[in-house]
């Protein structure tokens, strides 16, 4: 499966959930291809100790800016690699506005040709509706889209899910909404409240599987490991795992 991992704005969880997800299939030993389009960068900091020593050229940026193959990385984990970001994606909006090729396809193209190599290929979107996400949703095949307590989080689902019918109808039109998933959730009334109305709002489009706020998470990424090698039995470590099954994958 081809899989993008999306939110449209930042502090959901989204690359956790990004790293989580394919650090536990590749503890599953599947061979799981992690492709980080967020300029942040977030997914390759944790999961490559030297990424301040690769240079763009080895990045997704070339491949988006420079229509360069995919340059894959392989991370500590087994069965796990990355094609991992670079700070300049933040730039691309500017020069893909204006490109005349098939702009929305730059990944899919160079994607295309390494894809039978893996099990699995997840994709962690930028926080934002921008031509980098359009790149991501017209590369796979489904969408999870991460959704954390709070009025703004659940509003911007309106214009995201929008994004979703436009990519469809003009470039992918195999594009799927997997579901919502619901992080960062805590004993809180905010967290109930906005649970409560996700589900009242798109019912079985939201992942039985719930995401706790966790410190877990952050202490193993400030160590570059993911959750499941640092403290596999954590509460977080638990529920991606469930997670991860309920997927089916």
């Amino acid at each position: 499966m081809r899989l993008a991992i999306a939110s449209q704005k930042g502090g959901t969880g989204k690359t956790t959930t990004s790293i989580t997800l394919a650090a536990g299939l590749g503890h599953q030993e599947k061979r799981i291809l992690l492709i980080d389009m967020d300029s942040q960068a977030n997914a390759s900091k944790v999961l490559l100790p030297n990424y301040h020593q690769i240079p763009k050229e080895q990045t997704v940026f070339a491949t988006i800016l420079q229509r360069e193959p995919l340059t894959i990385h392989a991370t500590a984990i087994p069965g796990l690699d990355i094609a991992p970001a670079h700070i300049l994606l933040s730039n691309t909006d500017i020069e893909l506005t204006i490109a005349k090729d098939h702009r929305e396809a730059r990944l899919k193209n160079q994607l295309e040709a390494i894809q039978d190599e893996y099990d699995h290929v997840i994709i962690d979107c930028p926080p934002a509706l921008s031509w980098l996400t359009v790149n991501a949703f017209t590369s796979v095949e489904r969408v999870v889209v991460v959704v954390a307590p709070g009025y703004f989080e659940l509003d911007s689902i309106v214009q995201l899910n929008k994004s979703l019918e436009e990519v469809r109808e003009y470039y992918n039109p195999a594009l799927q909404l997997l579901g919502f998933l619901f992080t960062m959730s805590d004993p809180t009334i905010n967290s109930r409240t906005s649970l409560k109305l996700l589900r009242q709002t798109y019912g079985d489009q939201v992942f039985k599987t719930i995401i706790p706020r966790n410190t877990d998470v952050r202490d193993a990424h400030f160590n570059k490991l993911d959750v499941f090698s640092a403290s596999p039995k954590a509460k977080v470590a638990v529920a991606y795992h469930k997670f991860i099954k309920e997927l089916g994958l």
